[in-house]
């Protein structure tokens, strides 16, 4: 497997580049409702454009949709899935952020003509998970505790988001810029006056936070340095304001 990186503006992942750059791909794999780690939405003309060549090339898209349960403004995104009338999309996700990592507990939706190759595929593989665990999540959904459980913790990390970028506007003024972002679990804040965010995010990371360079996302250095910060665990704005005075 070779993989080519593809260049990602507001309106996401930018196909015709991908194309020129792949001309022979076999697959896409994009985060189109919240892009890892920018947080971009891919855009409609996108989405089709991107839909149109997984189907004239015989090509497959492999949709994770991350981040997708946790959207603060504006109404949910419909998956890339939903559009998909060619079979051509593998639409997978994961426990591990909506309810926890123990779990370790994801799952993967295939068109109808793929489900045999999938199943075949799977029990020749270890490691399928507890059949319990599995069992307990379907009971938690098909009752309305897991619909119930993610419009409380949206509630609760919309503040904590809110709390991380007051701060940082409190505290780091004009020295950082706070990407507008309409979801996700972690704020992405580019640098102005400094591209050096490896040195920063490995300062911060000796100070006790765990900050992570924008630059350490790309496969090539380049562009303006960012710094990436989780929120969730900020509990108060007083705490967020405090632990970034340090």
């Amino acid at each position: 497997m070779r993989l080519e990186p593809v260049p990602v503006d507001e309106e996401g992942l930018n196909v015709a580049s991908a194309q020129q750059r792949a001309s022979n791909a076999r697959f896409a794999v994009v985060t189109p409702t919240h892009q890892s780690p920018t947080g971009v939405a891919l855009s409609l003309p996108r989405r089709l454009e991107l839909l149109d060549w997984a189907s004239r090339s015989n090509g497959w898209i492999i949709e994770d949709d991350y981040d997708s349960e946790f959207r603060y403004h504006g109404r949910p995104l419909p998956a890339l899935k939903s559009l998909d009338r060619d079979g051509r999309v593998l639409y997978t996700g994961t426990f591990s952020k909506v309810l926890f990592p123990g779990l370790r507990l994801a799952y993967l939706v295939v068109p109808a003509s793929q489900v045999a190759t999938f199943r075949t595929a799977a029990q020749q593989y270890p490691g399928a998970g507890s059949i319990l665990s599995q069992a307990m999540v379907a009971d938690f959904m098909e009752q309305g505790h897991f619909t119930r459980h993610l419009r409380k913790m949206r509630t609760l990390y919309a503040q904590r988001h809110q709390f991380l970028i007051d701060a940082l506007s409190q505290t780091l003024g004009q020295r950082l810029y706070v990407s507008p972002q309409a979801g996700g679990i972690h704020v992405l804040a580019y640098l102005n006056g400094c591209n050096d965010d490896q040195a920063l995010a490995a300062a911060a990371r000796g100070r006790g936070f765990a900050v992570h360079a924008l630059n350490d996302w790309r496969m090539h250095t380049a562009g303006q340095g960012g710094l990436l910060m989780g929120f969730a665990n900020f509990k108060a704005a007083e705490e967020t304001e405090t632990l970034l005075s340090r």
